[in-house]
C-alpha cells in the first residue's frame, strides 16, 4: 500500500530540498501548479519504493520567480516551461528555456490571473456542427463462419 506525505516549504529552500531527494534516489513524479486567488500553489511529487512524498510551496500572485530544478532532474524542463507559459511564473536557471513558446494557447498565460473575465472575453464561441443523419448498414456475413457443434 502506498503512502503520501506533504511538506510545506518556502521557495528559498526548494532547490536544497529537491537535491536531497535526488541524493536519496527518489524519482520526480510530477510538478503541478494551481492558481489560487492570492498565490500560485506548486506541488513537487517524488517516489521511492512506492512511497510518495510532496513538497508544496506558495508563490505570490504577481511577479513570481522560481528557481529551476532542471539541473537536478532534467525532465523538470517540461514542467517548468509549462508552468511559465500557463501561469506566468518566471523560472530562473532553466537548462532548456522555450522562452514562452512551449505551450501554444489562445490566451497568453491563461492561468496567470484569477480574473476570469479576461479569459472569457478572449475566448471565441464555437458553434456545434449539425450532426448528419447516421444510416446503419446490416453487417456483412463472415467469410469463414465458425463451425457449430452438432448434437
Amino acid at each position: 500500500m502506498s503512502q503520501e506525505q506533504i511538506e510545506t516549504i518556502t521557495v528559498d529552500v526548494l532547490w536544497e530540498k529537491v537535491a536531497a531527494r535526488r541524493q536519496q534516489g527518489q524519482r520526480l513524479v510530477q510538478i503541478s501548479a494551481t492558481r489560487l486567488p492570492e498565490h500560485v500553489e506548486l506541488t513537487y511529487s517524488f517516489d521511492l519504493d512506492r512511497v510518495l512524498t510532496n513538497l508544496r510551496l506558495l508563490l505570490p500572485g504577481q511577479d513570481t520567480h522560481l528557481p529551476s530544478i532542471s539541473t537536478i532532474y532534467g525532465c523538470a524542463i517540461l514542467y517548468e516551461n509549462e508552468i511559465h507559459d500557463l501561469f506566468n511564473v518566471q523560472v530562473d536557471g532553466l537548462t532548456v528555456d522555450f522562452k514562452g513558446n512551449f505551450m501554444k494557447t489562445s490566451v497568453k498565460f491563461p492561468f496567470g490571473s484569477v480574473k476570469a473575465s479576461a479569459v472569457v472575453a478572449a475566448a471565441t464561441p464555437v458553434k456545434a456542427a449539425a450532426a448528419a443523419p447516421v444510416t446503419l448498414a446490416p453487417a456483412a456475413p463472415a467469410a469463414n463462419p465458425a463451425p457449430t457443434a452438432s448434437a
